[in-house]
């Protein structure tokens, strides 16, 4: 005759796999709550922000700085739809010479958008409420004496002549205006909006501010006869609805930043980068391991 299990031999079986399975759920939980609430990881594959991080390197990044993004339409981002997102409280504000990933602005040049599927790394130059400009290659806050980014590299490219760089990276946002011939080596005053800002708007000025306010609003900013329009309106003054940033990378010589096109909202941050996990050589496959746990600063 077929042996029988016994009761309680079942029922302790029963209660094993239920421990596990708890176990194995609280563990899954556990890894979404911190992926989207706490930390993301991303491998970094372009030179612009070295020394600081390099190709290779698999980077932690913080969400709690300046505080993680929920995604309120997330299920409907596949139809086109816009991102509606909401912040939620951080550890504290995003901070000068913070190193920061975010989604890159403008798949389309023509307009400012969020292209979920594309990160950046720069180091945050300017927040908000700060002007800021580069004078003879040196990038600087009005009113503020601290070094700002790669130091080294902006005392290098000082001392370059004008004319050992080509059109395409020298000249600088907005490109292509008469009132505005920014250079990487000489750009600005540009004053960084914060949340609640209300500026003059300009038949100068527009220009720098022209995407920020169509990508608020989701109307055109147009500028016929002498007037400033927002849609059908003239447009005179204008406050905006969220913070934004000046991103640079420190290698300045290669590195796609707000130089070339323009402020960084604060919806498109995903948080500061803390440290590298770990770094792999992408040419020979090699550990690095003198990177591994390198703290960013």
């Amino acid at each position: 005759m077929p042996s029988k299990i016994h009761p309680s031999k079942r029922r302790s079986w029963l209660k094993n796999c239920l421990y596990w399975f708890c176990i194995i759920l609280l563990g899954i939980l556990l890894a979404i709550v911190s992926r989207v609430f706490f930390f993301a990881t991303f491998v970094i594959p372009t030179p612009s922000m070295e020394p600081a991080i390099i190709p290779g390197d698999k980077i932690i990044v913080y969400k709690m700085i300046p505080g993680p993004r929920i995604i309120r339409n997330f299920f409907s981002l596949h139809k086109g739809e816009k991102p509606d997102i909401t912040r939620l409280k951080g550890t504290r504000a995003v901070r000068r010479n913070d190193v920061l990933i975010f989604n890159f602005p403008y798949s389309d040049w023509n307009r400012l958008e969020i292209d979920m599927n594309v990160f950046y790394a720069k180091r945050c130059i300017a927040i908000p409420g700060d002007t800021f400009f580069i004078e003879n290659g040196i990038y600087k806050v009005k009113n503020k004496a601290m070094e700002l980014g790669n130091i080294t590299r902006q005392m290098e490219l000082s001392k370059k002549a004008d004319s050992e760089f080509s059109a395409e990276l020298f000249n600088c946002f907005p490109q292509h205006t008469e009132n505005y011939r920014w250079t990487m080596k000489n750009f600005g005053p540009l004053y960084v909006p914060k949340e609640k800002d209300t500026i003059s708007i300009d038949t100068l000025n527009y220009v720098l501010y022209k995407k920020l306010i169509e990508y608020e609003t989701g109307q055109t900013v147009t500028f016929d006869n002498g007037v400033v329009y927002l849609d059908s309106q003239v447009l005179n003054r204008y406050t905006f609805r969220q913070n934004y940033y000046f991103m640079a990378g420190d290698y300045i010589f290669d590195s796609k930043d707000s130089r070339y096109w323009g402020l960084l909202p604060e919806d498109h941050i995903v948080g500061k980068v803390a440290f590298v996990l770990q770094s792999k050589n992408k040419k020979t496959g090699k550990r690095r391991w003198e990177r591994f746990f390198k703290t960013i600063h």
